[in-house]
């Protein structure tokens, strides 16, 4: 039998070592690769093509709700298990409807992991015992919300484009630097910036970057 090829994606290395340690322990689990963030994720998704990606939500670059949007628009057979330490309605929510398959939080991982990815690569759905509950709940909502891009309290009407640049401003990126990480002008990053800041009705990048945190787009640490 074939062996389940998995993808870790953290931005801790510390993380990623003891996930790959603990699942390289069972015979039919190959780590194909490692990520330290979302866009990194994006690219060795798109290269090593696994079966499963655990994918942390918060990341620097691109976090993993973003990156798990990509992977699932190119790549639709890849399966996504998010690691969180977050069990808000709202982060599980982002995470379903981005695409993922299941949810695991950090401190219950190690006891669920391999049964996760077991059960979302044969096309069921996984979620920490804990959450289980209101997951179900939350993919009921979604299934009942025909327009639910609408109702998502953190996005305010941003593009996908526009999200990955608020990320970037964010974390302190310059235009320049954030032009050449998405490969495009320094007059678009600033195009999108006067966009985002008009839709946020924000007006300067420590807003910007306070709404960013306050919404879990990025991590304060």
């Amino acid at each position: 039998m074939s062996k389940i090829k998995v993808l870790i994606a953290d931005d801790h290395a510390v993380v990623r070592d003891g996930f790959k340690i603990l699942l390289e322990s069972k015979g039919d689990i190959e780590i194909v690769g490692e990520a330290a963030d979302g866009r990194e994720a994006v690219t060795l998704t798109r290269k090593l093509k696994p079966n499963v990606v655990l994918m942390d939500v918060g990341m620097p670059v691109l976090n993993g709700i973003e990156a798990t949007r990509i992977i699932k628009n190119e790549s639709s057979d890849v399966r996504v298990v998010f690691l969180s330490m977050y069990q808000d309605e709202e982060y599980i929510r982002e995470a379903l409807d981005a695409g993922a398959s299941g949810y695991l939080l950090k401190e219950l991982a190690s006891k669920d992991v391999f049964k996760a990815i077991h059960d979302v690569n044969v096309g069921k759905m996984f979620f920490s015992p804990l959450i289980a509950d209101s997951a179900m709940a939350t993919i009921q909502k979604l299934s009942e919300d025909k327009d639910t891009q609408n109702n998502h309290n953190f996005r305010e009407g941003l593009s996908p484009r526009e999200r990955e640049v608020l990320q970037l401003i964010a974390e302190g990126h310059s235009s320049k630097n954030i032009a050449s990480i998405l490969e495009i002008s320094v007059k678009t990053v600033g195009n999108h910036r006067q966009s985002i800041m008009k839709k946020l009705d924000t007006h300067d990048v420590a807003g910007l970057t306070r709404y960013a945190i306050n919404k879990g787009i990025i991590q304060h640490y």
